[in-house]
């Protein structure tokens, strides 16, 4: 059974890649153990993180925090990045061993490929990690349809599969949708993880042109400029959000649940978490995913990273 969310780590520990210079925040270890202890109370306790995400940082930091709870009671998701390969000898198993170190845990409840730099190189790493028990489960992230389909082909041969598939897609990132990625996972038994659901803040109703995203932060500059065409949008999620007793950012979660995906949501503060597990509970009809998806439509904004390529 598929977990409803999963909390991601994205903004965890300063460094390259981290917290500080992609989100303007500050988060350690002593700031976010309520949060993480908060979460495994809620139920809560799916766990994302990677290699990339500070160079190390927030995987040492999940491992701390999960340190405190038995092993099996926290499911623990990192992965493998091609584009820092070289620093593990260009290895899928040396990149998992040093989380696996990182961590202290003896093995990982799911590992991917973070991009799909080179699918037929890095999908075959994965193998011996799945033989071994390193790694429970595996799957892949920001890869298209066509990719997907090769590394399954790949797995296959070894008699083993992609089980999950983690992509960006949010209201107003829809590529994986359009691109026929949800129906094939939905197709072949695989789960959807939707990340930057909220496109980093942005459609948690918090900001506009008047209380900005921090402007020195990587996200700010990307979203600040856009953040007066997002206010239909936000307007329409606060007005739903009023028959629910829910906020902005649950509606923008409830809708990826709606979609059939599971939305990670990004952990920084006890009210993320609470949020989060509230919003699991919300169903919305399908005339609201309509109307919101229209909307998000009517903005004509285009949310890709930098690092994905187009699903279509």
């Amino acid at each position: 059974m598929m977990a409803r969310i999963a909390l991601g780590t994205w903004a965890w520990g300063a460094g390259a890649f981290g917290g500080d210079k992609v989100f303007g925040s500050k988060t350690d270890v002593e700031n976010l153990k309520p949060v993480f202890d908060t979460a495994m109370k809620a139920g809560l306790t799916l766990w994302d993180t990677a290699t990339a995400y500070g160079m190390g940082e927030s995987e040492r930091i999940l491992g701390q925090l999960a340190s405190a709870y038995n092993r099996t009671d926290v499911q623990i998701s990192t992965k493998f990045t091609p584009q820092i390969a070289e620093v593990f000898d260009n290895s899928v198993e040396k990149m998992a061993d040093a989380s696996i170190e990182r961590m202290n845990c003896d093995y990982i409840d799911i590992y991917w490929i973070h991009n799909p730099m080179d699918v037929d190189r890095w999908t075959p790493g994965l193998i011996p990690l799945l033989q071994s028990g390193k790694v429970m489960r595996v799957g892949v992230s920001n890869h298209n349809i066509q990719e997907i389909q090769r590394a399954n082909e790949i797995l296959a041969e070894a008699g083993f599969k992609v089980s999950a598939v983690q992509n960006h897609f949010s209201l107003l990132y829809r590529s994986s949708e359009k691109g026929g990625v949800l129906d094939y996972c939905r197709d072949n038994g695989i789960e959807f993880w939707a990340y930057m659901v909220l496109e980093q803040g942005a459609l948690s109703g918090k900001y506009n042109k008047a209380n900005p995203l921090p402007p020195e932060s990587e996200r700010g500059q990307k979203y600040n400029p856009v953040l007066p065409l997002l206010e239909a949008l936000t307007d329409e999620m606060k007005a739903i959000g009023e028959k629910y007793g829910a906020s902005c950012s649950q509606i923008g979660i409830a809708w990826a649940i709606a979609k059939g995906t599971m939305p990670i949501i990004g952990a920084t503060k006890e009210r993320h978490v609470i949020e989060a597990a509230e919003a699991a509970k919300i169903q919305l009809t399908a005339e609201e995913v309509a109307r919101l998806e229209q909307l998000a439509d009517a903005t004509g904004i285009d949310t890709r990273g930098g690092w994905e390529h187009s699903m279509e």
